[in-house]
């Protein structure tokens, strides 16, 4: 029997998916698991694995194509058996043609419906609309059974602007990041709770681990294990919000903020907490890796229950971070640079590094950010210890 091959729904709230490039070409073999495409969303570019075995057919769907998740774009087939027909069932159950949607554009008039019906409309098309003044009546539906979907909205919106000079378009990351810190900005209540630490033994224990044949450990690899032993202990600074009430997560799932071309990516170190330093290390140095290249995989940006954002390799002396909602909290690392600090009355120049938490209010309160802080200054203090 025929195998579907649907544009996926890797992220909330995603109406379409871009086509970058088939990994199979018409009539190769593939087998359940290995690459078969890739597929840009607002986040990044994903691999997308062969839903079962058999022979690719009947592709609908080319390289740069955008096209409503749940479309079928090609089929897997036994040897020697044809794809089926030319209009097939998405993975909601309706049905939808298989050729690939184009570029959305403005129509002349609104399309032709039936006697008292209106063109449906996604709900987050219907928010773009309302925020920029769009008709929507005036608009040419490019999803499924001529619904009117994000695309549409914002080709409306693109082509009333007049040309900017020296305006950079976002990409997909750009544009995520701006949406995704501007809700968490204007909606989620943030406090922030200020440590600076002595990093000498930090420093110290980057240095014992150094000749070890796995590759030395970061900094940041450091702080990810200690963070996430803290962690431990601390619940509801490991916590989510949600309408609900307080999700206490069971899980510990570090994310590390890293830098690339377009902005920020947040990859995840999935039970930080049970995972020995280098593991981290060779963790940490392959989402990296590959965060760069765009090629992170889903499960690599989700789940995450606590961030960490480090800018020390920047010369920063300290900052506040804004917190990835439904996360409680979100760890600012500033770098370590030599001060004078009063010890036993006297001056002295230690290695000192300052870090920030930042805190929704609906989660945790002062004291217990308080107390986070105060246990991972202890741990770094100690890092062994808690290492071992």
């Amino acid at each position: 029997m025929a195998i579907s091959v649907v544009m996926p729904a890797l992220e909330m709230a995603q109406e379409t998916g871009k086509l970058v490039s088939w990994r199979k070409k018409e009539g190769d073999s593939v087998a359940k698991g290995e690459p078969l495409l890739e597929v840009e969303t607002d986040k990044a570019i994903m691999e997308i694995e062969a839903p079962g075995d058999g022979v690719l057919a009947g592709i609908k769907v080319q390289e740069g194509d955008v096209v409503p998740v749940g479309q079928t774009i090609a089929w897997i087939v036994r040897p020697g058996e044809s794809p089926p027909p030319e209009v097939a069932a998405s993975a909601t159950g309706r049905q939808v043609a298989t050729e690939p949607t184009r570029r959305p554009a403005v129509a002349a008039q609104a399309p032709q419906q039936p006697a008292g019906a209106g063109p449906k409309i996604s709900p987050k098309a219907r928010r773009l609309a309302r925020e920029h003044g769009v008709d929507l009546n005036s608009l040419r539906g490019s999803g499924p059974d001529g619904a009117i979907v994000t695309e549409d909205v914002l080709a409306a919106v693109e082509s009333t602007r007049a040309p900017i000079n020296n305006l950079q378009k976002l990409g997909p990351v750009g544009r995520l990041m701006a949406e995704r810190t501007t809700a968490s900005w204007t909606t989620v209540p943030h406090f922030f709770v200020v440590r600076e630490v002595d990093a000498s033994p930090l420093v110290q224990a980057r240095e014992k681990f150094a000749p070890r044949a796995q590759g030395r450990p970061s900094l940041t690899d450091l702080l990810v294990a200690l963070v996430a032993r803290v962690l431990t202990k601390h619940p509801r600074i490991n916590a989510s919000w949600s309408p609900e009430g307080i999700r206490l997560n069971p899980e510990i799932n570090v994310a590390v903020a890293i830098a690339v071309d377009e902005g920020v990516v947040a990859a995840v170190i999935h039970g930080a907490d049970k995972m020995a330093l280098f593991d981290i290390t060779a963790q940490r140095q392959d989402l990296t890796e590959r965060a760069r290249a765009g090629r992170l995989r889903p499960a690599e940006i989700a789940g995450a229950t606590f961030t960490l954002s480090n800018l020390g390799m920047y010369d920063v002396d300290a900052f506040s971070a804004i917190i990835a909602s439904p996360q409680a909290a979100i760890l600012a690392v500033g770098r370590i640079a030599d001060r004078v600090v009063p010890i036993l009355g006297k001056p002295v120049v230690r290695p000192m590094m300052t870090m920030t938490l930042s805190c929704d209010h609906r989660v945790a309160d002062g004291a217990k950010a308080a107390l986070f802080l105060n246990d991972l200054a202890a741990a770094i203090c100690e890092p062994e210890k808690w290492l071992n």
